[in-house]
């Protein structure tokens, strides 16, 4: 069984890994940005952006940055579980 102590090495092994920040990033920022795009896509159309929208239009793509960033390293801290 593994410790939390060796959990949180391998997560952070995980976070060093240049393809979970790939994955993450290409799966994250597109699908972020297509759902701000849908979501808040017609008040740029048309010119009726506040700063309400504006912080939605931003947060939106990192908030599915994150989730792709930790499915992406937990999927990575699984295949690699050196940990026993």
């Amino acid at each position: 069984m593994s410790t939390p102590r060796n959990r949180r090495r391998l997560w952070s092994l995980a976070l060093q890994q240049p393809s979970v920040w790939k994955r993450a990033a290409t799966l994250g920022l597109s699908v972020g940005v297509l759902q701000a795009v849908l979501n808040q896509g017609d008040y740029w159309v048309s010119h009726t952006v506040n700063a309400t929208i504006l912080v939605k239009t931003i947060i939106s793509p990192l908030v599915t940055f994150s989730v792709a960033l930790v499915s992406a390293a937990s999927t990575w801290a699984e295949k690699n579980n050196i940990a026993s």
